[in-house]
C-alpha cells in the first residue's frame, strides 16, 4: 500500500494515514501461467524471550549441561541490555576521517569483558566435560619382579620395566623433600597446576618450537600414568584439566606416591626404589638427605646429571645437588646445622647394579617362578604386572660351588673326548633336608638350552634306586607264599647275591612277554653268593634287591619311594626292573627323597620360595609341610647302610669325619651314572648321561664320559661341590 502526495507537497512528522474498518476484499486468484506480484514482507512474530532461549538451549545440549546453564542464565539475562548497549556502530555516528572506525573505551571495555567471561565459560565446560581416566597407562604401572638369595641379597630381576612401587612411609622425609624442594615446593598448598608454568610451558611450545618445563608435580604424575609424552598444546590442556579434578579427588600424598614411583631417573630405571638400587645398591628407606637430592637433581633429566656419563655432567651434577640441599633450608625442610654435614658429594656406583638374569641364574629364576605361581596362586597376567619381591631358598655360594664343579668337569669332557662329549648332559641339585632346595645346575646356559637338566626326567635312577626298595622292605616286610601275612625283615637278612639269579614269585618263575625267565644281574658279572641286604646295598648288589623287590611288593616298592619324594609321572611298567631303578627321576627330586633318609623318615616337598611380598607387603605363602614316609627306625637303617657304602667306597674321606651316606647309581645299558649323598642335613644328587637332541631323546652309552669306574665324574662333581662347604 502506497500514500501518493502531489509533487508540491511537503510532508511534516505529524501526518498520519488512517484506514477505514472496511474489510478488506481477498486478492482474487492468479490464473494460472501468470506471474503473482512481488508483495512486501509483513513484520515477523515476536521473538522469544532470552530466557525462554536459554531454555531452549539447555534442552539442545542434553541434560549434562542443564544445570550449568540454569546457573548462568540471570547472569546473562542481567547483562544483556548493558551488552545491547555497548554493541559497536560503524561507521561511528558523530566522528569523522578515520576516527569512526575506532571503537570507544566502553566498546573496548565490553570486549575485553566478554573475552574473559567467554573464556571462563569455555574453561567450566572443558573442566565439567573432562573426565579422570579410569584406566593407567599400563607402562606406567609396569614393574619389575625382583629375585634374592637365601642371604637377601638381590640375585636377579625380570620383566621389561625397572620399577619397584614404595609406600610413601618407606620414602625418608628428608628424600621426600628434596624432590618437592626441586621440583614443585608448594605442591601441598597448589591446586594441583601452575598457571605461571602453563604460560610459559605453552609459548616455548607455541612460539619456539620446543618445550619447557614448570608443570607442578601433579601435572607431571598425570602426565607419566595417564597421557603420552608428547609436547602439544591439546595434550598439556588435557593435563591441565585433570590435575585440577585429580587434586581435587586424591590426596596430595597419594599423588606425591604415585610420582615417586613413576618417574624417570635414568639408567632404565623408574621410580626411586630402583633408581637407590641402581646408583647406591640399596633400598630407598637407607637414603639420606643428601643422596635424595641428587637423586631429585635427576629428574630435571638424567641424561644431563649422571655424573659417571661426563665431567661436565659430574659437574651440573654437583651444582644442582648443592643448590637443592640450599633450597631446602630455604624452605625450612633442611636445619642449618644438617645442612653443614653435606659438603661432599655423595658419588653414586660406576656400575648400575641392576641385577639382570644370566645362565645359571636363569634356571633359579625359572624354579622360583613356578613354585610363586603355583603356590601362591598368582596368575600370569598378574605376575607380568611386577612389584614382587621373591625371597628364595639358594644358597650363594652352594650355588657357586656347584656350577664350578660341573663347569670343570664339562670341560675335562670337552677336552679328552670332543666328540663324546657334545651330546654330554650334567644335572644336579642340592636339598636340604627340611626340603629346601639349595643350589641347582640346570645347564650350560639358559639362554641356549632352555630346560632345566637338574628337573629332567630323562634317563633311569639305575642301583641308585635301590634304597627304596630296602626302605619298604624293612618297613613292611616280604611275603614268600599267597596268602601268608608279611614276614619281617631286617639288614642282616640274607639273599642270594650271584649273578643271574632268576626271579621268582609264590607261583615260581617269573616269565617275560617273550617268554624267558628274568634274571637279574650285577656289575660286571659278579657274583656275592649269599650276602645281607645291608652289605648287598652298601656294596651295590643288584640281585637281591630285584628279588626283594618281588617278595615285598611292587606296588609297596613304589608307594614308599613316592612317599620319600619321588614322583610317580617318572615310573614306567611294574615289572621286576623297577627294583633296579627303571623309573626316570630328576636329580633334584632323588636329592629330595635321599634327604628323606637322613630326616628320619620325615618328607618335606622341595620348595625354592620362603617367603614373597608386592611392593613390601605380605603375600601369602603356602609352605609344604613335613609328611611322614616311613618309621624312623627304617629311615635309619637306610642311612647306615648308605654310610657304609660310602665308606667302602672311600675309606680315607669317611675316616676323616666326613658322616656321609652316599651311593652310586649305575645303569645296566651304560646310559646314566648317578651319585646321591648326604652331608650335614644336605642331600646332593648329580647325574650325567648323553642324549643327541639333534637325532632323538634316546639316552646314549656314556662311552668313558662318566669316568673310570664308570661313577667316577658324578662322584667327583658330588665330592668338590660339597667339600668346601663342610
Amino acid at each position: 500500500m502506497q500514500l501518493k502526495l502531489p509533487a508540491g507537497f511537503r510532508p511534516d512528522e505529524t501526518m498520519q494515514l488512517r484506514l477505514s474498518d472496511l474489510a478488506v476484499p481477498e486478492a482474487p486468484e492468479i490464473p494460472e501461467g501468470e506471474t503473482k506480484p512481488v508483495r512486501h514482507r509483513g513484520r515477523k512474530a515476536p521473538r522469544p524471550s532470552l530466557r525462554t532461549r536459554l531454555s531452549r538451549l539447555a534442552q539442545a545440549l542434553g541434560p549434562r549441561f542443564a544445570p550449568l546453564i540454569a546457573r548462568l542464565a540471570p547472569v546473562v539475562i542481567f547483562l544483556t541490555p548493558y551488552v545491547r548497549r555497548m554493541r559497536p556502530q560503524y561507521p561511528r555516528p558523530g566522528r569523522t576521517d578515520w576516527r569512526r572506525w575506532i571503537p570507544s573505551w566502553r566498546q573496548w571495555l565490553g570486549g575485553a569483558l566478554a573475552s574473559v567471561g567467554l573464556s571462563g565459560l569455555f574453561l567450566v565446560v572443558a573442566y565439567a566435560a573432562t573426565d579422570i581416566p579410569s584406566n593407567l597407562n599400563s607402562y606406567a604401572t609396569q614393574q619389575d619382579n625382583v629375585y634374592f638369595w637365601s642371604d637377601g641379597t638381590p640375585m636377579a630381576r625380570t620383566g621389561w620395566v625397572q620399577r619397584q612401587a614404595m609406600p610413601l612411609k618407606d620414602i625418608p622425609t628428608d628424600v621426600r623433600w628434596a624432590v618437592l624442594a626441586a621440583e614443585n615446593e608448594s605442591f601441598y598448598s597448589d591446586p594441583g597446576i601452575s598457571m605461571k608454568g602453563i604460560a610459559r610451558a605453552l609459548y616455548r611450545t607455541v612460539g619456539q618450537g620446543d618445550t619447557e618445563g614448570g608443570s607442578t608435580i601433579t601435572q607431571q604424575y598425570v602426565k607419566n600414568v595417564y597421557l603420552t609424552q608428547n609436547q602439544t598444546v591439546s595434550r598439556k590442556f588435557t593435563e591441565a584439566m585433570i590435575s585440577l579434578k585429580l587434586d581435587n579427588k586424591m590426596s596430595k600424598d597419594k599423588i606425591l606416591e604415585g610420582y615417586l614411583n613413576t618417574s624417570w631417573f635414568g639408567r632404565g630405571t623408574y621410580g626411586l626404589q630402583r633408581a637407590s638400587q641402581a646408583y647406591y645398591g640399596k633400598d630407598v628407606s637407607q637414603l639420606n638427605a643428601s643422596e635424595g637430592a641428587f637423586l631429585a637433581s635427576l629428574l630435571k633429566g638424567a641424561g644431563l646429571y649422571d655424573p659417571t656419563i661426563s665431567k661436565a655432567n659430574h659437574a651440573r651434577a654437583v651444582a644442582r645437588w648443592s643448590w637443592i640441599l640450599d633450597r631446602m633450608v630455604k624452605i625450612g625442610k633442611l636445619s642449618p646445622a644438617e645442612r653443614a654435614k653435606y659438603t661432599k658429594f655423595p658419588e653414586p656406583l660406576k656400575q648400575s647394579r641392576t641385577y639382570d638374569t644370566g645362565k645359571q641364574s636363569d634356571y633359579l629364576v625359572e624354579l622360583a617362578t613356578q613354585y610363586v605361581k603355583k603356590t601362591a596362586h598368582i596368575s600370569d597376567k598378574d605376575f607380568d604386572l611386577g612389584g614382587y619381591q621373591i625371597y628364595t631358598t639358594f644358597d650363594r655360594d652352594r650355588e657357586t660351588q656347584l656350577t664350578d664343579a660341573v663347569t670343570k668337569a664339562r670341560k675335562d669332557a670337552q677336552k679328552s673326548d670332543p666328540a663324546n662329549a657334545k651330546a654330554a648332559h650334567y644335572g644336579a641339585t642340592s636339598v636340604a633336608s627340611d626340603g629346601r632346595i639349595l643350589a641347582v645346575y640346570g645347564g650350560p646356559d639358559h639362554r641356549t638350552q632352555g630346560y632345566n637338566e637338574s628337573n629332567a626326567t630323562t634317563v633311569p635312577a639305575g642301583s641308585a634306586f635301590e634304597p627304596f626298595v630296602y626302605a619298604a622292605a624293612l618297613e613292611h616286610g616280604v611275603t614268600k607264599t599267597r596268602g601268608s601275612p608279611p614276614t619281617p625283615v631286617t639288614p642282616e637278612t640274607l639273599y642270594d647275591g650271584n649273578d643271574g639269579v632268576p626271579v621268582t614269585t609264590p607261583e615260581g618263575p617269573y616269565w617275560d612277554r617273550s617268554g624267558k625267565k628274568v634274571a637279574a644281574h650285577n656289575d660286571g658279572n659278579k657274583s656275592y653268593g649269599q650276602i645281607s641286604l645291608s652289605q648287598a646295598l652298601a656294596r651295590s648288589v643288584n640281585t637281591p634287591f630285584m628279588q626283594l623287590g618281588m617278595d615285598t611288593g611292587l606296588s609297596t616298592v613304589r608307594k614308599t619311594a613316592e612317599a620319600a619324594g619321588l614322583l610317580s609321572s617318572s615310573f614306567g611298567a611294574q615289572v621286576p626292573a623297577l627294583s633296579l631303578g627303571n623309573a626316570t627321576p630328576s636329580a633334584l627330586r632323588m636329592a629330595s627323597a635321599y634327604g628323606t633318609f637322613d630326616a628320619g623318615g620325615v618328607h618335606t616337598e622341595p620348595y625354592s620360595v620362603r617367603r614373597i611380598t608386592r611392593n613390601g607387603a605380605a603375600v601369602p605363602l603356602e609352605r609344604p609341610r613335613p609328611n611322614r614316609a616311613m618309621s624312623k627306625a627304617t629311615a635309619a637303617e637306610v642311612t647306615q647302610a648308605l654310610t657304609d657304602s660310602y665308606g667302602l667306597a672311600h675309606p680315607a674321606a669317611q675316616a676323616a669325619g666326613a658322616g656321609v651316606a652316599g651311593k652310586t647309581g649305575t645303569t645296566q645299558d651304560d646310559t646314566a651314572a648317578w651319585y646321591v649323598g648326604t652331608a650335614k642335613s644336605v642331600s646332593t644328587a648329580v647325574v650325567v648321561y648323553r642324549i643327541d637332541l639333534s637325532k632323538s631323546l634316546e639316552p646314549l652309552p656314556l662311552k668313558g664320559i662318566s669316568g673310570t669306574p664308570v661313577t667316577d665324574v658324578p662322584y667327583g662333581i658330588w665330592s668338590r661341590a660339597m667339600t668346601p662347604l663342610g
